[in-house]
């Protein structure tokens, strides 16, 4: 049985990411849905999906504070490449670091630093909040049915800007490129939510599971 783990650790909107995962996994057949702080469980995950609210530090305080539980995501992801999905502070944690009230250190699974977002128009206001329209980069295998202009959903003030180009998959326009996706080998991230999404989220939810990198 294909076993999906979001991973709990008092840092995400697990309620409404757990329902979209859930209704998509039963509309494909994707197996299980379960949210869940237990390292054992993300051990036997076939996929990982790691919700972020709030704070980049805070949000990797409370993982580091689960015990043995970022081990266990990094056992699984790096080691055992099962496919991950970080959603918003989780996209952003795969960063080198992060420079929200200071610097913080990342997973450093995608090299990059996560920045204040800065649009070049000062009428435009910080944080990004709302509908926005994706600019793909290239091609991935999670956006398969997703085309440049679909809308996803932002709520953020900071962005992962990329070291490589190659690291990112996609962007928004928000006076100047945002980035909205990221992604290498089995490790892929969206800086909106995809819960919150519509058909464009959903889409995306329904392709993750099926995802075999």
């Amino acid at each position: 049985m294909t076993l999906t783990v979001l991973v709990d650790y008092d840092s995400g909107n697990l309620h409404s990411a757990a329902k979209a995962f859930q209704r998509m996994a039963d509309e494909t057949g994707a197996g299980e849905i379960i949210v869940s702080s237990r390292p054992e469980d993300v051990l036997r995950a076939s996929r990982i999906v790691l919700p972020g609210d709030g704070a980049f530090p805070s949000c990797r305080r409370a993982l580091a504070a689960q015990d043995g539980l970022f081990e266990a995501i990094e056992e699984a992801v790096v080691t055992r490449a099962r496919p991950f999905f970080g959603i918003c502070i989780g996209m952003q944690m795969l960063a080198s670091r992060g420079f929200e009230h200071g610097e913080t250190p990342g997973f450093d699974w995608i090299r990059g630093e996560v920045g204040r977002i800065s649009p070049a128009d000062p009428a435009l206001k910080v944080p990004h909040m709302g509908w926005n329209d994706l600019q793909i980069d290239r091609s991935h295998p999670v956006l398969s049915g997703v085309n440049s202009g679909d809308h996803a959903y932002f709520v953020h003030s900071w962005q992962f800007r990329t070291a490589s180009a190659e690291d990112r998959i996609a962007w928004v326009d928000y006076a100047g490129e945002v980035t909205a996706i990221v992604g290498r080998d089995n490790i892929f991230g969206t800086q909106f939510h995809p819960e919150k999404s519509a058909a464009t989220g959903l889409r995306i939810i329904a392709n993750f599971l099926a995802w075999k990198p």
